[in-house]
């Protein structure tokens, strides 16, 4: 009996297997639960389960052999159509597998990638996911294709001919080298069209998959993004404008959630679409308060971002869905790891204000508070403060104006200098703040889709 190889599980029979190493620890109660999720996500129904708990992994089929027989029989009595492992496998152990099973046999790496392949919008993003399938595919060309005669050689076909394997190997070569030539020049593109936003505070969402980052967008921002109880919901950038009270509005990107043992691929494929996390003033990291493994997806969110090299961006913990934790001690445990986190819901608005707040205290953490003295007349110069900055007070003296500003180094810079101008920092002299009215910059403009579609 042939094996169907095509990587594809929508409307199959899924039968979930995993190796527990014991390095790894006990992750969670159902170790099989993240997994049943991902084939769910990718349209396969679940007949069954397996786990075994080993040492290390056998070198041939991963599991053991006993296992391995086990595995076969409860999968043929399930009517399984594909055996699924939360493990990553090399290519041999799958050909042995399959060889063992005579079932269709598919890696935690390749059910992501078909997730992913069925959830991209955008030019951009499918570019990235055919680019991490290639990258992925390469080494295991020999047990997915199966016409490895040799090419016929006749009249004017003299050579030593080669193995079709060889020959599809190489334009398998060949497309990844012009996938990864098309999505650098994407990479040079959108690093152009961000930075292009500099004038702009930016503040960019990430977080475990399902976390619900895009419900928390449609909240601040008012917009009415795809956002769904599933994995992977969102996997292209989406960018709104944010008005965040009491100072202006920010412009906030909605990423693509990251998950446990992410695929390198995708990693490297997605730096195009996670520029606006590498380039964001401030990282909003939003975890699920109430799933019993929150702090481990926290952990592995930190993990992808040090893949990254941006764990060391501002960060401000976003404990999501506390409407839903089961009970309060479970969200005070939560609070006690992350005494810096801000509890919010989403779905109802809860704690929304505070969020703002501290968005807001967070932004204004490397600015500058400064009182700019000019002559009164100089209406430029008060557009320009307005705009880049937090006007908190103005004091006219005759035909002197005394501005307080809190703003950010490379914008004070044009101002610091400047003929008639003169800068220096804000002391409060013991004396209450004056009250002041917070400016609304003047290059505000209604809410517009942002996000990079090709």
């Amino acid at each position: 009996m042939e094996i169907n190889r095509t990587s594809g599980t929508a409307g199959e029979r899924a039968f979930l297997v995993t190796v527990l190493l014991d390095d790894q620890g006990s992750y969670q109660a159902d170790p099989l639960e993240e997994l049943a999720d991902l084939a769910e996500s990718a349209g396969a129904k679940v007949v069954g389960r397996l786990t075994q708990r080993r040492q290390q992994p056998d070198k041939t089929t991963y599991l053991g052999s006993g296992k391995v027989e086990e595995l076969r029989l409860q999968a043929e009595a399930a009517e399984a159509d594909v055996v699924l492992f939360d493990n990553n496998l090399s290519p041999g152990q799958v050909r042995n597998l399959e060889k063992a099973l005579n079932i269709k046999v598919l890696d935690r790496t390749e059910l992501i990638l078909d997730i992913f392949a069925g959830r991209a919008r955008t030019h951009e993003a499918r570019l990235a996911v055919e680019l991490a399938q290639l990258e992925y595919s390469l080494p295991r060309l020999k047990r997915m294709w199966t016409h490895l005669s040799r090419i016929k050689m006749g009249i004017g076909m003299r050579g030593p001919g080669e193995k079709q394997l060889e020959v599809d190997r190489r334009l398998a070569e060949k497309k990844i080298y012009d996938l990864r030539m098309e999505l650098q020049s994407l990479e040079r593109r959108k690093e152009r069209q961000v930075a292009a936003r500099s004038d702009r505070k930016t503040v960019s969402l990430c977080g475990y998959t399902n976390a619900g980052k895009s419900t928390l967008m449609n909240r601040l921002t008012g917009s009415d993004e795809y956002a769904k109880d599933q994995l992977f919901a969102t996997l292209d950038t989406r960018t709104r404008r944010w008005h965040l009270p009491g100072w202006g509005p920010v412009l906030l990107s909605d990423t693509v959630g990251f998950i446990r043992d992410l695929p390198h691929q995708l990693v490297a494929g997605f730096k195009a679409t996670l520029e606006e996390t590498r380039q964001a003033d401030l990282l909003l990291h939003v975890a699920d308060a109430s799933n019993p493994h929150a702090q481990e997806q926290i952990a592995s969110v930190y993990k992808v971002l040090e893949e990254l090299g941006i764990q060391a961006k501002d960060t401000l913990l976003v404990l999501n869905k506390v409407d839903a934790v089961p009970d309060r001690g479970a969200l005070d445990r939560l609070l006690g790891l992350y005494p810096n986190a801000v509890p919010v819901s989403a779905r109802s608005g809860q704690g929304i204000p505070n969020l703002a707040r501290a968005v807001s205290d967070a932004l204004s953490r490397n600015f500058n508070d400064v009182e700019i003295e000019a002559d009164v007349s100089n209406g430029r110069l008060m557009a320009y403060l307005s705009a880049h900055g937090e006007v908190l007070s103005r004091q006219f003296h005759d035909d002197r104006v005394v501005i307080h500003v809190r703003i950010a180094p490379e914008h004070l810079g044009p101002v610091d200098g400047e003929t008639g101008v003169t800068v220096r920092p804000y002391k409060q002299n013991g004396q209450a703040l004056p009250d002041g009215t917070r400016i609304v910059p003047l290059t505000s403009t209604d809410d517009v889709d942002l996000a990079e579609t090709a």
